[in-house]
């Protein structure tokens, strides 16, 4: 059948289908975005009351009560300057520069086999998926796990899985005397044999020794229970205690290492195990909806990240450290200490809540972007923000003593080995 469009109906569709993103001064709002981030120490979505007095950003609110903090890093020029240059394949099928990093990670590592995912939950999830081919099954987690707690109950939606989320008794990481009574085996039709125990490390910001690490590996694998390993931070641990990946990977039998969180890419995470595994991994995440086109470009940002962005971890390791120890001088407590680039902190013993040190960030001549608990330091914070956040918290203290406060005044605390140290900012109604 002949076509009926007309010069002037496709005129009338190009225009209507044509689209412009970009803000009015793009160069100036991404240059304001890059400051924003370097005083940003937290990355999720923040509800905060309208009556807040918060200085905003236009571009970073969305509709309804809240905002939405910054991400934590953003790529640099560089970066995409060297991505842009990399191949344009299909990754669906193949991407020369995607498969020269899925090799490259899998080789440091001490793997057969990598492949690239868009998020480290699919990465994880797919690994389930692949590991666990016929429930009934469990898998061990830490409780304070990310696969268990907020991957949105994926291995139990996408594998059928029964997860065991265990605290462990030291408060700190997972021992085999921990995971041994937990794991489920026989052949009694009323449970789920445990089939995966799910490490993660670091976890909170925390490294688990790796004599645990292999006391777990060796005694799982006595009994043919896979390993597997969110590597999220992974990275941090190897800069931290100065094992090669290899050697943090060897326990493993798949490793999910995210290149964006601590290194700076834009997106993507590689999972990595032997070459079985990852090809039938390929194929779930095809099913899940990973498959992407033209990858050349995250994957050239990731390996932008593994040259020149991994040796600024040391810096980022030692201004965490600076931002306890000055905590700690000015008498706020410490929930969980910086081994890396994270810690957990508690206002109270200065008798300061949570919401008030939102509020008060906020509002600072170049204001700080934290909501609760947890600080995050990255490649891209600032020194000066961390000083600036310091001072902030020295000036609430003050402003607390000269209003009659003091440490008399502040709740007895209750020792409980498996509280949750994260606390989101909630402003009294």
């Amino acid at each position: 059948m002949p076509s009926t469009n007309t010069d002037a109906a496709l005129s009338q569709l190009f225009d209507e289908v044509k689209c412009d993103i970009l803000t009015k001064n793009p160069d100036t709002d991404n240059a304001l975005k890059c400051e924003e981030i370097s005083r940003t120490f937290v990355c999720q979505y923040l509800m905060t009351p309208l009556n807040w007095p918060l200085k905003r950003n236009p571009s970073t609110c969305s509709s309804g009560h809240g905002h939405r903090v910054p991400p934590r890093t953003v790529p640099t020029k560089a970066m995409s300057d060297y991505a842009l240059r990399a191949s344009l394949g299909d990754d669906v099928f193949s991407d020369e520069s995607t498969a020269a990093l899925e090799v490259h990670i899998a080789k440091i590592t001490g793997k057969e086999a990598g492949l690239f995912f868009p998020s480290g939950t699919m990465s994880n999830q797919v690994a389930l998926r692949t590991h666990l081919q016929q429930p009934p099954h469990s898998v061990i987690t830490d409780a304070r796990a990310h696969i268990y707690r907020m991957e949105a109950g994926g291995a139990a939606f996408h594998s059928q899985a029964n997860s065991i989320p265990i605290f462990p008794e030291n408060g700190h990481h997972l021992t085999w005397q921990d995971i041994e009574p937990r794991i489920v085996s026989g052949t009694d039709v009323h449970v789920a044999p445990t089939r995966v125990i799910a490490l993660e490390n670091t976890l909170n910001g925390t490294i688990i020794p790796q004599k645990d690490v292999r006391e777990i590996s060796n005694n799982a694998h006595a009994r043919d229970i896979i390993m597997h390993l969110d590597g999220a931070r992974i990275w941090h641990v190897a800069v931290e205690t100065g094992l090669s990946m290899n050697e943090i990977c060897d326990p493993f039998d798949s490793v999910s290492l995210c290149l964006s969180k601590g290194l700076g890419a834009p997106i993507g995470t590689c999972l990595v195990g032997p070459k079985a595994f990852i090809t039938k991994a390929r194929w779930f995440r095809k099913l899940f909806g990973g498959g992407m086109r033209q990858t050349g470009y995250l994957a050239g940002c990731a390996a932008y990240a593994l040259t020149h962005n991994l040796p600024q971890l040391p810096r980022v390791h030692a201004l965490a450290k600076h931002m306890q120890q000055g905590l700690e001088s000015i008498g706020v407590g410490i929930l969980s200490p910086a081994e890396t680039c994270i810690l957990f902190y508690d206002p109270s013993t200065i008798g300061v809540e949570y919401w008030e040190v939102v509020e008060r960030a906020a509002a600072l001549e170049k204001p700080i972007n934290i909501n609760g608990s947890r600080i995050i330091l990255h490649i891209q914070s600032s020194r000066q923000a961390v000083e600036d956040f310091l001072d902030l918290m020295s000036t609430l203290k003050e402003e607390k003593v000269k209003a009659g406060w003091t440490i008399d005044q502040m709740p007895p605390k209750k020792h409980n080995p498996f509280r949750d140290v994260y606390v989101k900012a909630v402003k009294p109604t």
